[in-house]
């Protein structure tokens, strides 16, 4: 019997070639680009399962509102992991991360600075599964200037060598580090990367008991089965007690009186496996994901594979009175209908078995594609739990496709059906319209998704940041040339292509030094507001292109700038001051809070985008302390000479570091990459989901010019032109897409605005991309339909009149 079943599916694939063509190929699209997707979701999910503990370890979050400035930031102050140690039995263990950028590295005659490194404690390992190829994991972290090197590192300074025991030079040398500790990779799905990871207990700064300062990454492996919202409840208490005396020190207030004036501190746990995702990515030590996305993509995966499921339920039914007499003449032999029924469902399982095997073919071809977009390494491997979830999709794609026209058409009574007097049910014409407009509903939905998110992209390229990011080269590393910077920036003034240099480590976008600092407006210890600090020179402002609108800038000529600060329009608000800013006197705290220096605002600076348009703009002071770090502003003309000159000019100092140059336009762009690629992938997916709803739209259409060839002919014998046929057939279809637009509007609408919710600065859903996704929608249609409806009107009714 299955021999006879796998016949006749086969015989009836060839019969309709057409058909079989629309339906395995709508099939493959769609389950190849579910394959895809899922293979995305499921390695953004998997971020940081990779350690043993995973389920158990959490990271503190430091949260706080102080004068309306909020603060939300993944690091906490360092005795925060003993403390939590020492006072709660269900910590078992408490480790921290303090990053440290990519420092100059020497070995032997070697320098090297492009491996990034962090000091961590000496628990680092039996918290996070970072497995050592050589050296003793609970012994490597134990004594000061210790270092454990990845083995791509180790092999860069040290080549075939054994690593163990040799001394690395940090810092010019006056540090120095012993090798204690080889590891591999850091796993590609973990929320850090580092290349060395240096012992705490190098740092003085981590043995203080310093409440005030806040620069560690903290992690704390929870007993097992413990609920960590019940420890969270508890950290109020800690924060009374450990960090309550320093801020009655610090700023002659309790802790009571400091949050009766509406400001709150506190800590926060956030579980190591949402990190990646649901983290706010503000001060993260990488970019991370955003959920939002994966809702985004798995939706749209969902949706293909169900507008491919609907071609082969319409295409099923509506060509159902092509099968009604075989119905009728195997019941009238004995045929049972639950015989039937296993028929038509595995002619379904059978499409979709093909359909599936030309997918893998097709996931194969386009993942390297996804991979570009996305930023990933994906890989369609097949162990036994892909195969058995690649059988379990087959099947439900094919039971999902197939059910209703096995039921369907093996409900044909053969009396009927053998008379030839079959009608379409009105609930069989009513499913097939309904699914077309579905069809075309997640179509134009994609579609004005499409080109919301192309706007808002488009909106933060062109948007006015406050400085001009054009024509701006950063040269990160001219520490190196030491007392030679300065020199060197004297040689670049000197060229015609140079319009401006400013020394500072301090930019706008991408990695950048930042420095928080305890600001006191007009002294008033009980108005403390805390605020980004940069450290520039009197050439930052013009060089940005920024523009002062009160006050003045820094200069040469007045000797009091040193006590001089430049604040921005948001810190001029949010102490009151507003336009009037200029003469008031402000106290900064440095980094640990224990020295306060007053400081005459001298400017007020426009405001400027110095974090993700994703945030409003927050306050922030500018002092005269260049350290170091160029920012060049060049002409547009000849920057390949000009940076060629710069090389060669570097090349004359003989510092060991390489010419490493950035613009900062490119660094803008990185910030936005994660949108940018969603984009990309958006508009293919978009573009896919089209496809698919038009296979189905043409396989409908042929079918019901094939249906209404007699009437075809009858209106062409009596004077019909063939524009007048033309728009018989093909005014339904269009109606149904229209019914579908007006179904879609509202929905993406809403869709779409609580996704530009995320942006702090965004544009306005625009009228007009609804109506190109419809006029977009409606010609694919009409073309798709008007193929066959064209095709129909001219043939010879001589010919349609015969064949009926």
């Amino acid at each position: 019997m299955l021999k006879s079943y796998l016949k006749i599916a086969w015989r009836n694939l060839l019969k309709n070639k057409v058909f079989s063509f629309i339906n395995i190929s709508g099939l493959a699209i769609g389950i190849s680009a579910c394959f895809i997707i899922l293979l995305f979701i499921q390695d953004e999910l998997s971020y940081d399962r990779f350690n043993e503990k995973a389920d158990r370890i959490v990271r503190v979050v430091f949260k706080s509102s102080v004068n309306g400035g909020k603060i939300n930031e993944p690091f906490v102050m360092p005795p925060v992991a003993q403390t939590m140690k020492n006072d709660y039995p269900e910590v078992e263990e408490a480790t921290r991360i303090r990053t440290y950028g990519n420092p100059k590295v020497s070995y032997g005659d070697k320098t090297f600075q492009n491996g990034s490194f962090a000091y961590v404690d000496s628990n680092f390992f039996k918290v996070f599964t970072i497995p050592l190829l050589r050296g003793d994991a609970s012994t490597a972290l134990q004594q000061p200037n210790r270092i454990v090197i990845t083995e791509e590192t180790a092999k860069k300074y040290f080549g075939n060598e054994d690593p163990i025991g040799k001394v690395l030079k940090f810092y010019n040398g006056t540090s120095l580090y012993t090798v204690t500790g080889v590891i591999d990779k850091i796993p590609a799905n973990a929320h850090f990367h580092f290349d060395m990871l240096g012992s705490m207990s190098s740092m003085q700064e981590a043995r203080e008991q310093n409440w005030m300062v806040s620069n560690y990454f903290t992690y704390l492996v929870l007993s097992k089965g413990y609920d960590y919202k019940k420890l969270e409840a508890k950290l109020p208490a800690m924060v009374e007690k450990y960090m309550g005396p320093q801020i009655v020190s610090e700023m002659g207030m309790s802790l009571s009186q400091f949050r009766t004036k509406g400001n709150e501190l506190g800590f926060s746990l956030e579980p190591l496996t949402d990190i990646h995702l649901h983290s706010d990515g503000h001060s993260e030590m990488e970019p991370g994901g955003n959920v939002q996305y994966l809702y985004v993509f798995g939706v749209v995966a969902i949706f293909m594979l169900l507008i491919a499921c609907v071609n082969f339920v319409n295409l099923s039914t509506a060509s159902a009175s092509k099968r009604a007499k075989e119905v009728g003449v195997r019941k009238v032999m004995g045929s049972l209908r639950h015989d039937l029924i296993w028929q038509f469902l595995l002619e379904s399982l059978m499409v979709t078995v093909i359909a599936l095997i030309l997918s893998i073919i097709l996931a194969q071809l386009a993942l390297p594609v996804f991979n570009d977009l996305a930023g990933k390494n994906l890989v369609l491997g097949f162990n036994a739990k892909t195969i058995l979830s690649l059988l379990a999709l087959t099947f439900l794609v094919g039971l999902l496709a197939g059910t209703y026209p096995a039921f369907f058409l093996s409900s044909f009574k053969p009396v009927v059906v053998l008379k030839s007097r079959l009608l379409q049910g009105k609930m069989s014409v009513i499913l097939r319209k309904g699914l077309v407009v579905f069809q075309f509903l997640i179509s134009v939905g994609l579609m004005i998704g499409t080109i919301t998110v192309y706007q808002q992209l488009k909106y933060i390229q062109n948007k006015q940041l406050g400085y001009d990011k054009d024509q701006l080269l950063v040269l990160n590393n001219s520490w190196a040339l030491g007392k030679n910077e300065q020199v060197f920036k004297e040689q670049l003034l000197k060229d015609a292509r140079v319009l401006n240099v400013t020394t500072s480590a301090y930019k706008p976008v991408g990695p950048s030094y930042s420095n928080n600092t305890m600001i006191y407006p007009d002294g008033k210890d009980n108005l403390v507001t805390r605020m980004l600090r940069y450290d520039i020179d009197e050439q930052y402002i013009p060089t940005m292109g920024m523009h002062i609108l009160a006050g003045r800038n820094f200069a040469k000529t007045f000797s009091t700038d040193s006590t001089g600060i430049i604040i921005n329009e948001a810190a001029a608000n949010a102490f009151g001051w507003g336009k009037d800013a200029v003469g008031h006197v402000v106290t900064y705290a440095n980094y640990n809070g224990k020295q306060k220096k007053e400081f005459t605002v001298i400017g007020v600076v426009k405001n400027f985008n110095f974090r993700s348009l994703h945030e409003a703009i927050t306050p922030l002071v500018m002092v005269l302390q260049p350290q170091w770090g160029l920012i060049i502003k060049v002409k547009g003309r000849d920057v390949s000479g000009l940076l060629a000159a710069m090389k060669k000019q570097w090349a004359k100092f003989n510092t060991d570091e390489p010419f490493d140059y950035v613009f900062m336009d490119e660094l803008y762009s990185k910030t936005y990459i994660v949108e940018q690629k969603t984009g990309r992938i958006l508009n293919i997916f978009a573009a896919l989901t089209i496809c698919v709803a038009c296979l189905g739209l043409f396989g409908l259409s042929t079918f019901t010019a094939e249906q209404r060839a007699r009437e075809i002919g009858i209106r062409k014998v009596l004077g019909a032109s063939v524009g007048q046929i033309t728009n018989m057939l093909s005014r339904e279809f269009i109606k149904l897409v229209l019914f579908a637009c007006f179904i879609a509007f509202p929905l993406s609408y809403w869709i779409m605005h609580q996704w530009l919710e995320e942006f702090a600065y965004r544009v306005p859903i625009s009228w007009w991309a609804f109506l190109i996704a419809a006029f977009v929608a409606i010609s694919i249609a009409l073309a798709t339909v008007s193929f066959q409806a064209i095709k129909a009107a001219l043939m010879n009714p001589v010919k349609s009149l015969k064949m009926e």
